[in-house]
């Protein structure tokens, strides 16, 4: 089964091919230059980038992979949650596509998608436990398969990645702020500032990165407030051991309370000894690190997908698209695009 991936959730337009659960190829135009002097994503600008960019993308990968239009058996697509502007553009282009073609049609949850990215890599194994860390969602899940994730606990207020970006963006670094701020981290000494580990006096599986961001700012005004580095800093070599120890302190906070729920979790499920790793802020060097390790000590397994696979990507979609497309779940064209901040109904229908 051939399946195409339309992937259109924010900034980033990206389609792919995936046949019988391997990637043929994958195309993708960024929108990370244009947003950075904004300092975040435009919505209005960002759909309007997708407009204009995937149907010279799908022509691309189409002539990439040799395959015709009509060898496409099953056309999915990010439905959310995300930017509703930037979905609108790649559901209808999939939907007229799927129409056209006379193809099976699917709408895909972009978070489950996540999810189940480390199965082009390594064979995925059920129930898993899955920890998604991204710029606008962190939650915990208990996968009991690709057709099945029962949330656990979320983020109540800022996700870790917004965190990440907030702070990175009161500190001058350049946009997207989160991968430099990585890069500065590691060469920081983390103890040097004791930020709070926010909302692990409870015995839940909920997050809460409001107040974390808070005291991260407050310190930056007060111990930083006359900043001897460029704004924007692009580079690590560019910055001083001061800014260094500040990011290696804030993010040792992120990452302890990330373990310490998903610890916790564990210990609620202990039969689960898999554990799926996903999302931007998967590809934290720390977080890699501490969930390899905790998952080892507990005798389980950590999948985590290679960093150009935890952002947002096409590859994804198409590939929970065949995992679901193969079982026979579908959707009609009438299908809703979900924006960002409702659930995503389970509404697929099954082939006998």
């Amino acid at each position: 089964m051939l399946c195409l991936g339309v992937e259109s959730s924010c900034d980033e337009t990206a389609l792919a091919l995936v046949e019988d659960g391997v990637l043929l190829h994958s195309v993708l135009a960024t929108q990370a230059d244009m947003h950075a002097l904004f300092g975040g994503v435009v919505p209005e600008l960002a759909s309007r980038e997708h407009y204009r960019f995937v149907g010279s993308l799908f022509d691309e990968l189409m002539q990439r992979t040799s395959k015709r239009a009509s060898d496409i058996d099953l056309v999915t697509v990010a439905r959310g949650p995300g930017l509703l502007g930037s979905l609108l553009v790649g559901v209808a282009f999939a939907k007229g596509l799927a129409l056209g073609l006379g193809a099976r049609f699917l709408g895909v949850n972009h978070l489950h998608a996540h999810l189940l990215a480390a199965g082009l890599e390594q064979p995925l194994t059920f129930p898993a436990l899955g920890l998604l860390v991204s710029g606008g969602h962190t939650h915990l899940y208990h996968i009991e398969s690709p057709w099945k994730c029962i949330p656990l606990g979320r983020t109540l207020d800022d996700a870790a990645g917004e965190a990440f970006d907030k702070v990175a963006k009161v500190l001058g670094l350049s946009y997207p702020g989160g991968k430099l701020m990585d890069a500065l981290a590691r060469e920081g000494r983390a103890d040097s500032v004791v930020f709070p580990r926010p909302y692990l006096d409870n015995d839940n599986l909920d997050f809460s990165f409001s107040g974390l961001k808070t005291a991260a700012s407050s310190h930056i005004q007060q111990a930083l407030q006359s900043p001897t580095w460029p704004r924007p800093l692009c580079s690590v070599e560019e910055a001083p051991h001061q800014l260094k120890d500040c990011c290696a302190a804030f993010n040792a906070a992120v990452v302890d309370t990330l373990c310490k729920k998903t610890k916790r979790a564990l210990d609620k499920i202990p039969q689960l000894q898999t554990l799926i790793l996903a999302g931007g802020v998967a590809c934290n060097s720390l977080l890699r690190q501490r969930i390899t390790a905790l998952m080892k000590s507990r005798g389980g397994r950590a999948l985590i997908p290679s960093p150009h696979l935890c952002t947002d990507n096409a590859a994804m979609i198409a590939y929970a698209g065949w995992l679901l497309g193969k079982e026979g779940f579908y959707h009609h064209l009438n299908m809703e695009t979900i924006p960002r901040g409702r659930a995503v109904p389970d509404d697929m229908q099954r082939r006998p």
